[in-house]
């Protein structure tokens, strides 16, 4: 392939409004009308370079060419991530963090979370014999909340998990809002962050204890590459960094319920699964499946040319993450839902990337993503073990415009019974 031959282009003056309008599907719907992995536009008045595909989500991850301080908008910083926490850093810096997340992801540690929620699913039924009818997506994100707070060692009042709920799921579905729904988010963030400051404050005063092995206790005392304590505030961002990826996991587990209900052959292989394959498989296909994440940015460190393009240094790419996860290049048959593809798989580390690709350690890969495989795999055994349920008549329809999505009806489910 030659050299220096120029982006495919999206020719709309900015594709701002594009981004909002066709949601996951802004880069795909390029990718085929150009029929191309890579193409040029503008979003919010910058130049974008569009890439899709496993090769793809390998150079995205090379440290050496890219970099994520200055690719994450200040109002995405503002609302979902935090302002100069863990997702904006490069190098160094990043390592460092990361290791302190990493730290909390030990077998034990693991194992600990699969039984806060275990024991948490199970403390519910009996709210749910009760209620006519549940919202899966609510019901599951409160539960959520409980699982975090407890595995992270964070106290939390009953009369807390209601608000506690509400700031995390606000701020997750602000990513791709505008007007008054990332407006909610952004106070959320304000009001958590005021929160977590003070949780930390407090464990270094000593007027909260915090369990040694612990997310309270680690970020609360963990130091930086120059041996500094965290400021109170960004420790406060790094424990909000465990605590809402576990509430947004809600969304997976709606996903998971409506893949029940929808391929409910896959029921009879989780119940009589012995070894945990065909659940882990389950598990694998509901997080390629269903839409999460639609794309990932990060700026170019320096020029380089990568399949006859010349990348300049400053310029910002956007990785599809929805494309590649449905990519027929990768997958055989994207758009039907079949676990069983999942069977021999060898995980390269870029073609299934909900949560990033590469490796944990040296790459922007969350490092929460075993977290969530976990709390996914316990939950579909409880929903497919542990209890019955009806399935009424309801909207179970997913808008690839709206992002983050879910069922339009938030999976409702009644007549909830103790098996």
């Amino acid at each position: 392939m030659k050299s220096n031959q120029p982006f495919p282009k999206d020719f709309t003056i900015d594709s701002t409004a594009a981004v909002l309008f066709e949601g996951y599907k802004f880069i795909q719907n390029r990718k085929h009308m150009l029929n191309s992995n890579i193409f040029q536009t503008r979003v919010m008045g910058k130049k974008v370079i569009c890439i899709s595909g496993e090769d793809a989500a390998e150079l995205f991850y090379d440290n050496d060419k890219f970099q994520r301080q200055g690719a994450v908008p200040k109002r995405v910083q503002k609302s979902l991530f935090g302002v100069k926490a863990i997702q904006n850093k490069d190098g160094q810096a990043h390592q460092h963090r990361k290791e302190l997340f990493m730290s909390l992801m030990t077998k034990d540690k693991i194992n600990e979370l699969q039984r806060i929620t275990r024991n948490q699913w199970e403390m519910n039924i009996k709210n749910w014999e009760k209620a006519e009818s549940i919202t899966l997506y609510e019901d599951s994100a409160y539960i959520m909340c409980k699982i975090a707070f407890e595995w992270a060692g964070v106290p939390l009042k009953e009369s807390e998990v209601q608000q506690r709920t509400h700031e995390y799921k606000s701020m997750v579905d602000s990513f791709g809002g505008v007007g008054p729904r990332y407006q909610k988010g952004k106070r959320s963030r304000i009001n958590n962050e005021k929160w977590a400051k003070h949780m930390i404050e407090q464990v270094r005063d000593h007027t909260l204890s915090a369990d040694e092995g612990t997310a309270l206790h680690a970020m609360a005392w963990h130091k930086d590459s120059k041996g500094q304590l965290l400021d109170p505030l960004m420790a406060g961002k790094e424990l909000i960094n465990i605590l809402r990826p576990i509430v947004a996991i809600s969304r997976y587990v709606t996903f998971a319920a409506l893949a029940l209900h929808e391929y409910p052959q896959y029921k009879k292989k989780i119940k009589n699964d012995e070894n945990g394959q065909s659940t882990k498989m389950f598990v694998h296909e509901v997080r390629r499946y269903y839409p999460f994440g639609p794309l990932l940015g990060a700026m170019t460190r320096q020029d380089f040319t990568w399949k006859g393009y010349d990348f300049k240094k400053g310029t910002l790419v956007f990785l599809d993450i929805y494309g590649t996860n449905r990519d027929s290049e990768l997958w055989d048959d994207p758009e039907l839902f079949y676990p069983e593809r999942f069977d021999n798989w060898d995980g390269s580390g870029f073609d299934l990337i909900p949560q990033g690709g590469g490796d944990y350690y040296k790459n922007h890969r969350c490092p929460g993503e075993q977290v969530t495989i976990k709390v996914m795999e316990e939950s579909i055994k409880f929903f497919v073990n542990d209890i019955t349920y009806d399935v009424p008549n309801q909207d179970l329809g997913i808008s690839l415009r709206r992002m983050p999505t879910l069922p339009r009806s938030g999976f409702i489910i009644t007549n909830v019974n103790r098996k």
